[in-house]
């Protein structure tokens, strides 16, 4: 068999396996406790707090192992962790999800949520000391688009261009949900119910995680993917059915405006991931261009050598 060609195809197992690797590790880290108690349970957010504490800390240094000697580019701009550009990733990628909500943000609007109160002191108070809220919108958001995108992003670059990137990294953010399917069958779900909610659960997180890590590669910035999942945490996935229980010309509206939502989503992504809006001067294709480099010219020395 050809070097290259052998080179190329353990390049992309290596680079497999490193990510999924560091996924194991992250779902690995929330259940080293052995905690009897539910994922609701205060006792249990609180120690998982402390597990993911430790990703953040973990994580970068684990990317930073396997990359550090391919590229001279600084570790943090591979982590998409910069002040240029850093305001407009996280507005157009809050507009633009917010877009694609058009329909279920104008059904709470229907329902006669008064927005004054979603928006008050007392509310924002109570807010911030509900541990479940907490890991909703802040420490999961944060902890999961730092290591599925920012320090996974960067592994898969070594061996994959960035289209392919954004498919294969949100395989690895999915999977990592289908530990709830266990848990589900804790809570007394049946089994087969249980499993069929985690595949649901797997679709719809790989289907954000592939737009959550085009935004990360097109913003060069990890705040434009951790406010579009809080964003898409606080909403949830948009209900429906609920819509059809509205009466003539509401529910009509409703879905006519998801409808409308989605197009302008598709029209716009293609101008808001434009990276010289975000002052990205990144070039992700270098990272796999250095690869190729390495591998035609060094692997044979680098690896056979020391056979």
């Amino acid at each position: 068999m050809n070097i290259d060609k052998l080179n190329y195809q353990c390049s992309y197992i290596k680079c497999i396996l490193e990510c999924l690797l560091l996924s194991v590790i992250y779902v690995s880290s929330l259940y080293v406790w052995n905690s009897q108690h539910s994922r609701d349970h205060p006792s249990t957010i609180k120690k998982r707090f402390l597990s993911v504490s430790f990703m953040l800390i973990f994580s970068p240094l684990y990317t930073w192992y396997f990359i550090s000697d391919k590229t001279k580019v600084p570790i943090r701009y591979w982590l998409g962790l910069k002040w240029d550009g850093i305001f407009m990733s996280a507005a157009s990628s809050l507009i633009l999800t917010c877009i694609l909500f058009m329909g279920p943000i104008c059904l709470i609007c229907c329902k006669n949520i008064q927005l004054k109160n979603i928006i008050s002191i007392e509310n924002i108070k109570s807010k911030l000391t509900e541990l479940i809220w907490l890991r909703n919108y802040v420490v999961a958001p944060i902890s999961e688009e730092f290591t599925f995108r920012a320090c996974i992003i960067p592994l898969l670059l070594q061996s994959f261009q960035p289209m392919t990137t954004i498919f294969i990294c949100p395989i690895f953010f999915g999977a990592a949900h289908f530990n709830q399917w266990i848990e589900r069958m804790r809570a007394g779900v049946p089994c087969l119910d249980a499993f069929i909610m985690s595949v649901f659960q797997f679709m719809y997180t790989t289907i954000f995680g592939a737009y959550s890590a085009l935004l990360f590669i097109s913003t060069g910035n990890v705040i434009g993917p951790i406010m579009a999942h809080k964003f898409c945490n606080h909403m949830g996935f948009p209900d429906f059915r609920e819509m059809f229980q509205f009466q003539e010309p509401k529910r009509t509206c409703l879905l006519v405006l998801s409808l409308v939502g989605l197009i302008l989503w598709c029209i716009l992504i293609k101008y808001t991931t434009d990276p010289r809006i975000y002052s990205n001067q990144m070039d992700w294709t270098e990272m796999n261009q250095c690869n190729t480099i390495n591998s035609s010219n060094n692997f044979e020395q680098k690896y056979f050598v020391k056979l």
